[in-house]
């Protein structure tokens, strides 16, 4: 069934309404409600369903400006529910605003269901890139307030305007009480409509490649190479890196044999395309362009890859597997590793994998959503702790084959969810990347273990010849400290798995929920904040840091959280409220 889009009602202060444009009779409906502002894009409304789309109304006709539409919905229809749609606003045609710098000829903005319910805005921002589809750009969010509505100032040479909704969902019927927008004066400028003026497209800025992707559009090689080159531009012999347009066509190729849209398209492919680089420099320098969440998928998606290449016991196999898909989407790893495999025992070695993950039913994109989902409601009430602590012990009794259900999993973590363990946060990255400041910003902390403070009290936290016994000394301090309900920090780089092994031996020891904090910064900035620091280390030492530095892996904790250059927690891992995971 195709549905009309409802006109938006403007706001009592719009100066673009006409005569005979809808206004709002009352903002009862926003009054005390979070809100959303979003940019008001100056194109043609069109909704988007599993088989097809039209333009506002449901039974327009064919124009030049719709093609490159129809050939987006032909690439995610196919991920679009039977009877939901997607409306938001087909950009290719110039109207009264000139674009140069769009991300996408499509932006959505309100996503509906087969109960002709719009998904709440945070929901439609996610299932929108779920499908390669960007969304307006926020103006403002909070709760309804007129006098901070009325003090905007959209650039009315660049801006059509903005739309204020409620953040939370609504059914269509309340349409005109939830949505309503202010529109500049004079809205059309031009002498003749576009409809029956030559087609002038707009312009696409960096980003379009990237949504492109997404979308399930094939890789612009050479677009991407450039985007990769500005993010990675200081990362050594980084031409050489770059893998040839073939590669890229045969990774997009497998992606959309696997379905895969959004996020997780995007991030196979831009594997692909650095699968050789260092992981450990990856996601610090990703992120500032593609952020923290997607930056790090990446970096792991490159470091995990060649496990696959290699023999493991087919006994094992399973629990590996299920294990691998805290840090990796298991499909897109075993088509990168497919792609990167040189020679026929490394191709087999790939293809056994794949089949026994296939049998697991490890090769969705989110293989344990339905145990997730199904935890989450029956440990709503479980402080954050427990819950996530719980979530892990779950995983890991799945992938030992002790439950199969979400029953199973409840009964079988009945322990944690009293709360009655001790806390670890475990800080990992080299000086210079945060883990003082963000320790010294945390709250409820009983403990705090810094190797460099039990340095300095021998003498001088700069002095390394008794690395041993300092380490001895934290790890004793540590044993010490985690018992009952404390809440403990251990406050030192921790650059590989051998270091933090000690610390979580002792984790496990005494029952600790363990949570490993991963500092993210890219290695200029840690140069920049070590010439300034109280207590710089050498920079031949930071070199020599990084060059040793393996950041954890999801799945070797309970739970991750990863601190952008910014100092705060960005993304996250193994957390049951989570969406990174």
């Amino acid at each position: 069934m195709r549905v009309h889009y409802p006109r938006t009602p403007h706001l009592p202060w719009s100066p673009g309404a006409a005569a005979d444009d809808v206004r709002a009779g009352s903002l009862a409906g926003l009054a005390g409600a979070e809100v959303v502002v979003t940019e008001k894009l100056d194109g043609e409304n069109t909704t988007l369903y599993r088989d097809g789309l039209h333009a506002r109304s449901p039974d327009s006709a064919h124009h030049p400006s719709r093609t490159w539409v129809k050939g987006l919905q032909g690439r995610i229809g196919g991920r679009i529910p039977d009877g939901w749609r997607v409306c938001g606003e087909n950009l290719f045609a110039r109207h009264s605003i000139p674009y140069t710098d769009l991300a996408s000829w499509f932006y959505g903005f309100s996503v509906w269901t087969d109960r002709d319910h719009c998904l709440d805005w945070d929901d439609t921002v996610r299932f929108l890139r779920r499908l390669g589809i960007p969304a307006p750009r926020e103006l403002w969010r909070g709760r309804y307030d007129e006098r901070a509505l009325r003090a905007l100032r959209p650039d009315v040479d660049r801006q059509e305007g903005y739309v204020v909704r409620t953040v939370r969902g609504f059914a269509r019927e309340d349409f005109g009480q939830r949505v309503a927008k202010w529109v500049r004066p004079r809205h059309v400028r031009t002498d003749t409509h576009w409809m029956h003026a030559a087609v002038v497209e707009n312009g696409l800025g960096p980003d379009a490649a990237l949504w492109a992707v997404r979308s399930g559009a094939p890789p612009d090689q050479a677009a991407l190479a450039a985007i990769l080159t500005a993010a990675l531009g200081d990362l050594p012999g980084l031409p050489e890196l770059l893998r040839p347009p073939e590669e890229l066509a045969e990774m997009s190729d497998r992606l959309d044999a696997l379905g895969r849209t959004g996020d997780a398209r995007l991030a196979g492919v831009l594997a692909t395309a650095l699968r050789t680089a260092r992981r450990e420099e990856l996601a610090p320098a990703l992120a500032g362009r593609l952020g923290l969440p997607l930056a790090r998928r990446i970096a792991d998606l490159v470091g995990l890859h060649p496990s696959l290449r290699q023999p493991h016991p087919d006994e094992d196999r399973r629990a590996g597997l299920v294990r691998l898909t805290a840090a990796a989407d298991l499909g897109v790893l075993h088509a990168l590793a497919a792609v990167a495999a040189q020679s026929p025992p490394e191709h087999d070695q790939v293809a056994w994998s794949a089949l026994h993950a296939e049998d697991a039913g490890l090769l969705a994109e989110a293989p344990l959503d339905w145990l997730r989902t199904g935890l989450r409601a029956e440990w709503a009430e479980l402080d954050r702790d427990a819950a996530d602590r719980c979530w892990a012990q779950a995983r890991e009794a799945y992938a030992l084959g002790r439950i199969s259900t979400v029953e199973e999993a409840v009964a079988a973590a009945w322990r944690p969810r009293e709360g009655r363990f001790p806390r670890l946060l475990h800080l990992t990255g080299p000086a210079g990347s945060g883990k003082t400041s963000f320790a010294d910003a945390l709250t409820g902390v009983d403990a705090r273990i810094s190797l460099d403070d039990l340095r300095a009290a021998r003498g001088s936290r700069a002095d390394q010849r008794a690395n041993a016994e300092v380490l001895r000394a934290g790890l004793d301090q540590l044993e010490t400290a985690l018992t009952g309900t404390a809440t403990v920090v251990w406050d030192a780089t921790s650059l590989n798995r051998h270091q933090r092994s000690h610390v979580q031996d002792v984790a496990r020891r005494r029952d600790a929920l363990l949570t490993q904090v991963v500092l993210v910064v890219d290695g200029a900035e840690l140069l920049r904040r070590n010439a300034v620091r109280p207590h710089p280390v050498p920079p031949e030492v930071l070199t020599a840091q990084l060059h040793r530095y393996s950041p954890p892996y999801p799945g070797q904790a309970h739970r991750t959280w990863y601190v952008g250059a910014g100092g705060t927690v960005e993304s996250t891992a193994g957390t049951l409220d989570g969406e990174e995971d």
